[in-house]
Formats: C-alpha cells, structure tokens, sequence
C-alpha cells in the first residue's frame, strides 16, 4: 500500500519532484567538485614538496651559514698559470659546500637515536663552477715616424724616430658551467636526495659503492650536457663514469649530478661532514613532537618539516589552494544549505496544498505517524534522486577539470640557512639563487575519492529527512476537519 501510494503520488507531481531533486543535485555537484579540486591541490604540493624533499621524508636538519669573517670572502676564485705560449688552454674547478653549514656526520647517528625518529639520512651539497678557456698573448708593436727637423740625438741629418712600443690583440675567452652534485648515502637510498628520483636509463648505486667513481645525472642536465650511461666527466680533476640517468617524480629536480657521499665529502673538502640530514618520523601524526624533540636536543641546528615547506610555496597554486580551501568550501556550503531550506520549503509548501487530501485519508482512519511516513518517504525518494544526480554532475566537472588539467605554477622559497651560490662570480647568483627560489609547474587533477562519493550520499539522505521532517511534521498536525473546510 505504501509503495503504491508513494510512485502514484512522486508521479502526479513529477514537476514538484524534479524541482526539489535539481536543487539538491546542484549543491551536492558542488560539494564533490570542490572536494575534489581540493583534493588535486593537496596532491599538487605533495608533489612540490616531494621534489624538494623526497619521498619518505618529513623533516631535514640543517643548520644556518654564520656570517664569513672579516677580510674572507665566500665567492669562488680561480687561479691559473702565466704560460709563455701563444695560446694556452686552462681549465679550473671551483667545489663548494651548498646550501646551509656544515654538520658533523655523528649528528646523523644523533638525530636517529631521537625519540619518535625512524631512520636519518645525511647528505652533501655541493656547488661546483668550472671555468675553462684560454689566454693568447698579444704582441708587441712599434710605431714609427719621421723627423722634418735637423736630426736627433745619432742621427745626424734627420731620419727616422722608434716610439714606445704599444701591445696589439690578446685577452682571454672563458666558459663559466656551473651544477649542482649531490653526496649520497648509498646504503640508504630510500630516504634523502636520490628518493624522488626515478632511474629511467641504466642503473643507480650499490650498496658497495660507496668508493666508485660513479655518476647519476639528471634527465635535463644529461640532456643538455649530451650524456649517457657509459658517458664520462670530470669533477675537479676526478673522472666519472655516468651509470644512471634519473627523472624527478614531479616538475623538475635542483641536482644536477649525483655521486656516492664519501666521494663528495672528498671534493667538497668535508670529511665527516654533512649539509643536510634526513629524516623519516615513526609516526606521521607526530611530526611536530620529532621535531621539538631534535630542537631541544641538538642545539644550533633548524628543523623544517613539510609544514613549514609548505608555508613557502606561493604562485598560482598557492592562490587556488587558498581560494579552494577558503573560499570555494564555504560557498559550496553555503548552496547546500540553501538546497536544503528550498527542498525542504518546496515540501511544506506541497503538503499545504494536500491539505484535502491528507484530512480525508486521517478520517479514513490513518494515523498521523502513517501520513508522517508518507511525506517523508517521498522526501527521501526525491533526495536519492537528486544525490544520484549530483553525484553524476560532480564527478563529471571533475572529470572535466582532470580532463584539461590546468597548469598551475609554484614558486618555492628556500628554507635552509644561506646559500651556497656563486656569490659575486660570472653570472651573480648561480645555483645559490635557484635554492632561494624554484619555479615548479603542476598540472591540477581533481581526483574523486570513495569518501567524497558516500560524503555525497549521506548529503543526499540529510536533504531528503531535513525536507520529509518539516513537511512530515506539518502533515501530522492536520485535522480531519481541514478537509471538510475546503471542500467547496
């Protein structure tokens, strides 16, 4: 009797019906496209910081560069040999630790031994600027002139006068390449520089090569350097051999080249020393326990999770995670609540024009609660409707957003102490100011999960029980002596 009544009832007032659906759909639309672009923002700067960090990592150690002493100087300089011939190549290499000071390698045993720490990593930077070119010796002329006059000083009758001789041509023509290696632990791969690094061509390091005089180059630098596995270079004055070539998980890596950390310790004139350690938390939810707990632990040194990376990204992916976060919630809110007060209006609007109705069938002996279970029911039905279309509608908007994938831009501040650039050489500024600030692009997804589509379900039954209990309610509070009024 109750299914009857209700698909004769939902069919008479199919106008009614879809109204009070669309209202819903549209604000449950909204709802899963706004979770879902969120959704894609968060999975953007999980990228962002994952190609700074690596993955598996929550938190590095570094420490800030003090202030260079009085009469020192930071920059590079280059040295090379007065050569008596003509045209004289030279080469020289300029290895510098990059990045924040130096840390002693015992800090990474430390730093694993803290409460909450799972497993450390240390790590060294380094800058390295080459300068090659050559010299070529300009050469001595003289000028010559006539004397009109009664001749000089032994050369009686006049003649010809040899003036100061003046050096023609020379100078010098120099390439400036500047990279960036990176010492790796080779033993612990899964955790540091190399994590967020996906090996595309050949093969990374052993654990036992911890002494090789091996190379893995990123797939830009390789490209622009023409490298390949087998391809070989030097490091001042240390041949490597490429044995991988490696692609960032996201956007594009700061490292150019990355060798075993012993080796890097060695160049870098760092033995024992680390710029940065790695860390992985137990616990993911207590990062900023681990991270107090090194702090107060290990004086003079800084802490950065993932956090406080985040606070640097900026860009245009920063702008649409806020206006997502903030601004596209709080409206998606605001039109459920709005489909919610319509759907539930439109009910009690159509229950007020079934006064008739609902007065004759309480005379025919139905009890309130069964009038009460009808308008709902029908709430319900129409709210399931209207989900099933929002639903549809939403994870199709996401579809579309996945579908053109809009590029969004980050600009990533570094957050480590000092940098290690080029500091007054050819260029200004070098690596030192890509570790100050990196542009990344992202292309935005907007994934739709399982808890979005149940979120959706239950906005669905919420709008139909919030619209079937004002229109139920006021249903029960009918007489059957309305009826008899209206009737003409």
């Amino acid at each position: 009797m109750f299914g009857i009544y209700l698909k004769r009832e939902l069919g008479r007032r199919k106008k009614a019906a879809l109204v009070i659906a669309l209202g819903l759909a549209l604000g449950i639309a909204l709802v899963i496209t706004v979770n879902s672009v969120s959704a894609g923002m968060t999975q953007a700067q999980d990228k962002v910081l994952k190609s700074l960090y690596g993955l598996g990592t929550d938190m590095t150690v570094t420490k800030a560069r003090t202030a260079p002493t009085s009469g020192s100087s930071g920059g590079p300089n280059f040295k090379f040999d007065a050569k008596s011939s003509s045209s004289s190549t030279q080469s020289s290499d300029r290895v510098q630790t990059q990045g924040g000071q130096a840390l002693k390698s015992t800090l990474v045993t430390k730093v694993a031994a803290q409460k909450g720490v799972e497993s450390a990593v240390g790590a060294l930077s380094l800058n390295v600027t080459k300068v090659d070119g050559s010299f070529t010796q300009g050469k001595a002329q003289s000028s010559s002139g006539s004397n009109s006059g009664g001749g000089g000083q032994g050369q009686p009758g006049g003649g010809t006068s040899t003036g100061q001789p003046q050096v023609q041509g020379g100078g010098a023509n120099f390439n400036v390449n500047s990279y960036s290696v990176a010492g790796v632990d080779v033993a612990h791969q899964g955790l540091g520089p190399l994590a967020s690094m996906k090996i595309t061509s050949g093969k990374t390091f052993t654990s036992a090569q911890t002494s090789t005089k091996a190379a893995v180059v990123s797939k830009s630098y390789a490209k622009e350097k023409k490298y390949k596995v087998g391809s070989t270079f030097k490091i001042s004055g240390t041949k490597f051999t490429v044995i991988g070539i490696a692609t960032p998980d996201s956007s594009e890596s700061d490292t150019d080249v990355f060798i075993p950390l012993k080796l890097a310790q060695t160049l870098g004139d760092a033995k024992n020393q680390v710029t940065t350690i790695y860390v992985k938390a137990t616990d993911s939810k207590q990062i900023s326990t681990v991270k107090k707990e090194i702090t107060s632990n290990i004086s003079g040194t800084t802490v950065t999770t993932s956090a406080d990376l985040a606070s640097t990204v900026s860009g245009s992916l920063s702008t649409a995670s806020s206006l997502a976060t903030s601004v596209g919630k709080w409206l998606s809110i605001a039109v459920l609540v709005a489909a919610f007060l319509v759907a539930a209006l439109l009910t009690s609007s159509a229950v007020s024009r079934r006064v008739r109705e609902f007065g004759t069938l309480k005379a025919l002996g139905w009890p309130s609660r069964n009038v009460t279970r009808q308008v709902v029911g029908e709430s319900m039905v129409n709210g399931l409707f209207g989900g099933a279309l929002g639903i549809a509608l939403g994870v199709g908007a996401a579809y579309v957003v996945t579908a053109i994938s809009p590029k969004l831009t980050a600009q990533v501040g570094s957050t480590t102490g000092g940098g290690g650039g080029m500091g007054g050489g050819p260029g200004g500024g070098g690596p030192g100011q890509q570790a100050s600030q990196n542009t990344l692009e992202i292309a935005l997804t907007a994934p739709v999960s399982l808890t979005t589509i149940a979120l959706a379900v239950g906005l669905a039954v919420t709008g139909g029980l919030i619209a079937g209990a004002m229109g139920g309610w006021r249903a029960s509070r009918m007489r059957p002596a309305d009826a008899l009024r209206s009737v003409s």
